[in-house]
């Protein structure tokens, strides 16, 4: 086909059918935001759990003298001798704890500091506001009770603390919101397939004289599609541009200042996760558009 005689089909359905034309760019960009969203979301939940999920399993953390209110810790500070109880008794559940590691307050100051250099509340933070732990690994973090009910309560031991459960909520809320886009975006593609099949019929009829004279000196399916689709196909493009501008803008304004105001203790998904995310919604709408184009002209455009 010829290439000027394509693009000047195009410009005329174009400048006849822009309400129609608009309407398809706003749904398409509705519906990739969304499958976007779904696609960040999921990109969120990966990265928290490579920050943390799968780092530590348990920390089980050592009086101090302000842990006075807790039972065990009437003592005050846990002596060397209750220390030592509490590594030796973590060792010995091998194979369970495939790792034990001890830090004293003076190092967990110096950890914090290193990686919250940018928190807000680094210079509030000394030796005495934080308690010496043992960072424990386990071979089956289901099995954190174990050390929980084994722990708690023991002499010179404040807490036992289990990092799986204190993300749970974050992990869900993240799950929950990918889940959420996903059926968002399922009903708002259903909606912009509609949107196409009713853009196609109405720019089909509209020509239906064209078409019938080009039916008639024996065009080819091709000849007689091809417009239709270009015209369905470059909306799309366009809704899916402006919805990979609004994601970044999201991200790159919204979450990256949220990112900062919170001191780094989670790391979030940043521009490069969108630029990641966005030739899929790229692909995603060229395959909808072509599919649905295709198959609608096939049903209204008996060539």
């Amino acid at each position: 086909m010829n290439l000027r005689f394509l693009a000047s089909e195009v410009g005329q359905g174009v400048r006849r059918n822009t309400s129609m034309i608009a309407s398809v760019v706003l749904v398409s960009m509705v519906s990739m935001i969304f499958v976007g969203a779904g696609l960040l979301a999921q990109r969120q939940v990966d990265v928290a759990k490579g920050d943390w999920y799968d780092k530590v399993h348990a920390f089980v953390f050592l009086c101090t003298d302000s842990d006075t209110g807790v039972a065990s810790c009437a003592g005050g500070e846990a002596s060397a001798a209750q220390t030592e109880t509490v590594r030796s008794n973590l060792t010995n559940l091998a194979p369970l704890v495939t790792k034990v590691d001890f830090k004293t307050s003076e190092q967990a100051v110096a950890m914090f500091r290193e990686q919250y250099h940018d928190s807000p509340y680094v210079s509030s933070v000394d030796a005495s506001s934080m308690p010496a732990f043992f960072e424990v690994r386990l071979d089956d973090p289901r099995r954190f009770d174990e050390i929980a009910s084994g722990f708690t309560g023991m002499q010179g031991v404040a807490h036992v603390s289990n990092l799986h459960e204190v993300l749970a909520p974050f992990f869900s809320f993240l799950t929950m919101l990918g889940v959420g886009s996903a059926i968002i975006a399922t009903l708002m593609v259903v909606c912009c397939v509609l949107l196409m099949v009713t853009t196609i019929r109405q720019v089909a009829f509209t020509r239906r004289r064209q078409v019938g004279i080009m039916r008639l000196v024996g065009a080819s399916s091709a000849t007689i599609y091809l417009p239709f689709v270009a015209e369905v196909l470059l909306a799309s493009l366009v809704g899916a541009t402006l919805a990979s501008a609004m994601l970044w803008a999201m991200v790159h304004f919204g979450v990256s200042s949220l990112a900062g105001s919170g001191g780094g203790f989670v790391n979030l998904v940043g521009d490069g996760d969108v630029l990641a995310v966005v030739p899929w919604l790229y692909l995603g709408v060229l395959l909808l558009a072509v599919v649905t184009s295709w198959l609608t002209l096939r049903r209204y455009l008996k060539v």
